[in-house]
């Protein structure tokens, strides 16, 4: 299997652990300790923890939340990744839908660096 192949394989397996299977705690293991995300939603944040932290958010507000890897891509240390998010509200029990693209480099066998752009939570019929 080439490097890139394996790349793409270490970040599926992270969506469905990380966000399938809402195993915070694989931030630890997933991400290197000077992981840098340039797009968190509460800002440019390093390391692992604040991963974790907002993943433990997004639990709260979505208790049924999946991510489909729709398309993904890898070339030298990168991958990049097209999804669709689906979850209900924990408050307002509306189904809702969003997409992403998020482009990770890995490092060592880690998630070293990640770049994403969201689409704002829609309801779904």
């Amino acid at each position: 299997m080439s490097i890139q192949e394996e790349n793409k394989a270490f970040v599926r397996a992270h969506f469905e652990e990380f966000v399938n299977r809402k195993n915070a705690a694989i931030a630890y293991r997933n991400f290197a300790p000077d992981f840098l995300d340039h797009d968190e939603p509460y800002g440019e944040a390093v390391g692992p923890e604040p991963a974790k932290q907002m993943m433990e958010r997004t639990y709260l507000k979505y208790p049924d939340l999946q991510v489909t890897v729709e398309d993904i891509l890898a070339e030298g240390d990168r991958v990049v990744v097209r999804n669709v998010w689906r979850g209900t509200d924990a408050e307002t029990r509306q189904p809702m839908l969003f997409r992403g693209f998020v482009m990770w480099r890995l490092a060592d066998g880690k998630l070293a660096e990640r770049w994403a752009t969201l689409t704002p939570p829609t309801p779904v019929a």
